[in-house]
C-alpha cells in the first residue's frame, strides 16, 4: 500500500468516526489534530512491522549498493 493509500485509509477511518464531532469542531482544528496526529499514526504502523513505501525503496538502495561494493571488493 502505497503512503498516500495508507494516510488516506487512516484520515477516511478517523473522519468516520469523528463525522458528529467533527460538525461542532472548526475544520483548522480538524486540520491541526491530523497535522499532530499523524506521526504518532506513522510510528505506531512502523512498530507493527510495517514501512512507508519511500523508506523502504531507500533503505533497498542502499543494500544494492553495498551488495555492489562487496562483490567489487571480493573481485579485487
Amino acid at each position: 500500500m502505497s503512503d498516500k493509500d495508507l494516510s488516506s485509509a487512516i484520515r477516511s477511518i478517523i473522519e468516520k468516526e469523528i463525522n458528529k464531532v467533527s460538525k461542532l469542531v472548526p475544520k483548522e482544528a480538524l486540520n491541526n489534530i491530523e497535522k499532530n496526529i499523524s506521526p504518532q499514526i506513522d510510528q505506531i504502523i512502523e512498530k507493527s512491522g510495517f514501512v512507508k513505501k519511500s523508506k523502504y525503496q531507500n533503505l533497498k538502495d542502499l543494500v544494492d549498493d553495498l551488495e555492489k561494493r562487496i562483490s567489487q571488493l571480493e573481485k579485487d
